[in-house]
């Protein structure tokens, strides 16, 4: 009997307590119907954030989705109610859709207060010529304003160019000098050399005219006693990485005080005149490829071929022929005795 009412007791209190849960859900239910819309969010987090993201990626299109993140950027100091009003959730964060970079240097030097001399330090120009490059390529490397961000300015892109021209600094540090990122830093590289080479290149590498001519034979004579020289001639050779193909033609065999160490490159021979502006040029042929067979293969070799060279001298170094337009040095010390 005594087990008997036992289990009668403990039947009766598990009914009781069944039915005080069953109250406590309709309880729970009739509180989250009454709950203010505003409140919904710190109740069900993962649910709306869910359906934030799903609208991002659906309900918008990219470029809305990624101009809102660079207006946004860290998004967690928004209000609750303005976040209601745009139908976003107060908890989601937002990517950074442009990275915070320091443009301090590039605004110091761009300044009207920087001094000309540390410009022309900095850039290897005064800020004329700088200015007038600008001028000459903003036609072809200027860009249109977007909605995500703003170009980056004319003067600015050349100045990338201009630097790593000059200073031959690593891309990874010209893009903390310039608040900008490394592909782009590279990208403009690229821009505004296309642009020199296609706008300025045809303007200002000329070989000069009959008319020319005439004055450089002038000032060449009064500086060397040599008459009828038009321009210097000198191969240079600038260094790259080493190619995957016909590695051994790349190999500068021209060592230096400078370069004892094994290097790969290619060759720069270029004519000046008087005033050391350059009026003819020839890039690219492989690093161990002598002088005289790069003067073999240019447009120099060429228009003398054609008779453009007759009347005019052209002075080189030793390892340049000696012809009937190139002076070359005598190779050997002792000169032929004049005969009187």
């Amino acid at each position: 009997m005594p087990k008997t009412a036992n289990r009668r007791r403990k039947r009766g209190a598990d009914e009781e307590d069944a039915a005080d849960g069953s109250a406590n859900k309709r309880s729970a239910t009739s509180v989250l119907t009454s709950l203010d819309v505003n409140d919904a969010p710190r109740l069900e987090l993962p649910l709306f954030q869910l359906n934030g993201r799903h609208s991002d990626r659906h309900g918008q299109g990219g470029e809305e989705e990624e101009e809102e993140e660079e207006v946004t950027g860290g998004g967690g100091g928004s209000s609750a109610p303005a976040a209601a009003a745009s139908g976003q959730s107060p908890h989601q964060q937002r990517r950074l859709w442009v990275k915070d970079r320091s443009r301090a240097w590039w605004e110091q030097c761009s300044s009207a207060d920087y001094p000309e001399a540390d410009f022309r330090a900095a850039f290897r120009m005064g800020r004329a010529t700088f200015a007038m490059l600008c001028d000459a390529l903003g036609a072809a490397v200027a860009k249109e304003d977007t909605a995500l961000r703003a170009a980056i300015p004319v003067r600015q892109r050349v100045a990338v160019c201009v630097w790593r021209l000059a200073t031959g600094e690593p891309l990874r540090l010209v893009s903390k000098r310039f608040g900008l990122g490394i592909s782009t830093c590279h990208k403009l590289v690229l821009e505004v050399c296309a642009a020199i080479r296609n706008l300025l290149m045809p303007r200002f590498l000329r070989w000069p005219d009959a008319a020319a001519a005439g004055g450089f034979k002038a000032r060449f004579q009064a500086d060397s006693g040599i008459p009828g020289v038009v321009g210097a001639i000198y191969t240079t050779h600038i260094p790259i990485i080493a190619p995957k193909v016909s590695v051994a033609a790349y190999f500068n065999r021209r060592h230096t005080e400078r370069n004892h160490k094994t290097s790969y490159s290619i060759t720069l021979q270029g004519v000046v005149g008087p005033d050391g502006a350059f009026t003819d040029v020839c890039i690219g042929w492989p690093g161990s490829m002598p002088d005289d067979q790069v003067l073999d293969r240019s447009a120099l070799q060429q228009r003398a071929a054609a008779g453009m060279m007759a009347g005019s001298w052209v002075v080189g170094g030793a390892s340049y022929p000696l012809t009937d337009w190139v002076l070359a040095p005598y190779a050997q010390p002792n000169l032929t005795k004049i005969i009187s």
